[in-house]
């Protein structure tokens, strides 16, 4: 019921329901963008600064919330906002881990990494290319995602 009531809501003031994740809700404006992602009863919001108090305003005149600031950490994601933008990363899930396999000792490698850009005039939630290639696994899939043992 409270899904429903609130995509309702949402989507009269303009949000567009994502369709590969029903949890994402997006409303892009000339002033930039707003992205509410929800889970149980708990929504995080991101958005361009111009975005902000009109958003949060448009959400408190119609239900009953509190603003507990900035996530710091959400489904197991450690969110870090930097001056240049956010950062996202599991570095206490990806220390677990590493103890889990004795290999919490081992000397760091520096790894190239993808750096994604929420750039109003892309669009994020875009489809697999077809020259990208989805990298397979080389752990059992379980044991990499804290599904073992080590629990």
């Amino acid at each position: 019921m409270w899904y429903n009531r609130l995509s309702e809501y949402l989507t009269s003031q303009g949000y567009v329901n994502n369709e590969l994740c029903l949890c994402v809700f997006i409303k892009k404006s000339h002033s930039g963008f707003a992205i509410g992602a929800v889970y149980v009863d708990n929504m995080n919001l991101i958005r361009t600064p111009e975005e902000l108090t009109r958003t949060i305003a448009h959400l408190k005149s119609e239900f009953e919330m509190k603003d507990l600031g900035k996530t710091r950490y959400c489904l197991g994601l450690e969110i870090e906002n930097c001056s240049d933008g956010i950062l996202v990363h599991q570095s206490n899930y990806t220390q677990k881990v590493l103890r889990g396999f004795n290999e919490d000792k081992v000397k760091p490698s520096g790894t190239s990494m993808v750096v994604h850009s929420l750039d109003t005039k892309q669009d994020p939630f875009r489809l697999k290319e077809d020259d990208e290639e989805i990298l397979e696994p080389k752990a059992p899939y379980l044991s990499a995602i804290g599904v073992s043992s080590m629990q």
